[in-house]
């Protein structure tokens, strides 16, 4: 089944919340792997096919090399402190697939979204929360630490291969925020 071009209804999460999930999470024997796929995914904005397919070789250097599931296009992501600091609780990485479950099967995107409404067990009361959530939490966070500006869509919708910036807005919810405030200005 193909998803280009299909919407997500899924909500944001804030990345610190993310971070502080993942961290906790990276701390049981059982969830660690799900923990490091967190922090991957807010951390590279990386769609859940593309991580799900990294393997340990892939972040023994500074950067991940992939061409994108979805678009198939070429992409280089730098190994932020962020994630380094999870992989060293791994100790030597070893060979293979990351994203394996106890049982030592590949998680299923299924599962990863099933495991993340638990992990954020508090934010899925109110909101749709996915594995785009955490795309869309680095995404936010980018925005925010560049001043909102043009510049930091520009980069974010070349980074997320979205055919214009009032997309990247869009699916930000940059655009209904902003709609929202106006009518919050006038009290």
């Amino acid at each position: 089944m193909s998803l280009k071009g299909a919407n997500t209804t899924s909500d944001y999460i804030d990345f610190d919340r993310a971070m502080a999930v993942g961290e906790k999470l990276m701390k049981t024997d059982k969830m660690k792997v799900v923990g490091l796929y967190v922090i991957v995914a807010v951390n590279t904005g990386l769609r859940i096919g593309d991580i799900l397919n990294l393997k340990f070789e892939d972040f023994k250097g500074d950067s991940i090399k992939l061409n994108e599931e979805k678009t198939n296009k070429k992409r280089e992501i730098k190994i932020n402190e962020n994630i380094r600091k999870a992989l060293l609780s791994f100790g030597k990485l070893k060979e293979g697939v990351v994203f394996v479950s106890q049982k030592n099967c590949v998680y299923t995107r299924q599962t990863i979204n099933v495991l993340l409404k638990e992990a954020f067990a508090k934010e899925s009361k109110k909101l749709n929360i996915s594995s785009h959530s955490l795309r869309k939490a680095f995404g936010r966070k980018v925005y925010e630490n560049n001043g909102e500006s043009e510049k930091a869509l520009n980069y974010l919708s070349e980074m997320f291969n979205h055919t214009s910036i009032a997309v990247t807005r869009k699916y930000l919810g940059i655009r209904q925020s902003e709609l929202n405030n106006i009518y919050d200005c006038l009290v």
